[in-house]
């Protein structure tokens, strides 16, 4: 039971990433309709920004807060210089110079630090607690808490804020908007910041746990992708509990059987979801009379 209950702590703290990262995605994806798969190097430029800071003798905070300052700036150039040229370009194009986008940060990151990993300490020093047995680091606390915290300012943002509004009423109907003189322009670049911000803050909490390298993005932009997917993609709530789910199955699977097979458990998730529940685990189908 000790064994259970410590890797569903292990899952559930590293899904809180994964549920961050999806939560980015299914936010550009509400807003744009644009899938973005640079949405993993967010959380690579985070980790690895706030841990070269830090070896650099950077107070660690004001390293994690640059990082995240820095990368939010990176996601707002991606969307003025690649997205916004090719706004009338169709999904497809769209998706495919995300992609561009995201083998240019991981090559840009190789070049300036290198492929070694660099190393954060844990954010509180401490022994791990204990939970039935189950012995938890402290920076798994951290990211939790990170997530939430992240998940109550988004809702409070979209729901309680003009500028939310704006970006509620663009997803759901652009042209409309922008006849009421709302700018979706404007909103698609509010949205790639945020979610770079959000990717970043994601980095930052996991550094101590995993080590951050440049070639980390793709994996955690694909991890990222199946929560949104499994989660409803339009549905920042749905992109949360995707996330833990996948931590969860990853942790069960590699305690229980290897941590070979928890890619392959995984995707296979996403492939189950696709099939037979196409709209996501968390999202009812609609039926459309005509």
């Amino acid at each position: 039971m000790s064994q259970f209950f410590d890797f569903t702590l292990s899952g559930l703290g590293t899904g809180t990433t994964y549920a961050l990262v999806g939560l980015g995605v299914a936010l550009v994806y509400q807003v744009t309709g644009v899938i973005n798969f640079a949405q993993g190097d967010f959380v690579m430029l985070g980790g690895l920004g706030s841990a070269v800071l830090y070896e650099a003798g950077t107070p660690l905070w004001v390293a994690a807060l640059a990082a995240i300052a820095f990368t939010a700036a990176v996601g707002g150039l991606l969307d003025l210089v690649v997205i916004r040229r090719a706004r009338g370009a169709d999904s497809e194009r769209l998706i495919i110079l995300t992609i561009g986008a995201s083998v240019t940060l991981q090559g840009a990151a190789l070049l300036a630090f290198g492929a070694d990993s660099h190393f954060v300490p844990p954010f509180s020093p401490g022994d791990a607690f204990d939970v039935f047995g189950a012995y938890v680091p402290r920076q798994y606390l951290w990211c939790g808490v990170a997530t939430a915290t992240a998940v109550m300012l988004m809702w409070a943002f979209l729901t309680r804020t003009l500028w939310g509004t704006a970006m509620r009423a663009t997803a759901m109907d652009p042209e409309t908007v922008r006849l009421m003189g709302v700018s979706p322009a404007r909103m698609s670049l509010l949205a790639f910041t945020w979610a770079a911000a959000l990717g970043a803050l994601a980095g930052v909490f996991l550094a101590p746990l995993q080590p951050p390298d440049a070639s980390v993005g793709i994996p955690f932009g694909l991890k990222g992708f199946t929560a949104a997917v499994i989660g409803g993609l339009v549905s920042p709530a749905g992109a949360v509990a995707g996330g833990l789910l996948v931590g969860l199955v990853e942790a069960y699977a590699t305690g229980y059987l290897s941590s070979e097979y928890k890619d392959t458990l995984t995707y296979g998730l996403l492939l189950v979801v696709l099939l037979l529940r196409p709209t996501g685990l968390l999202r009812r189908p609609s039926a459309v009379r005509v």
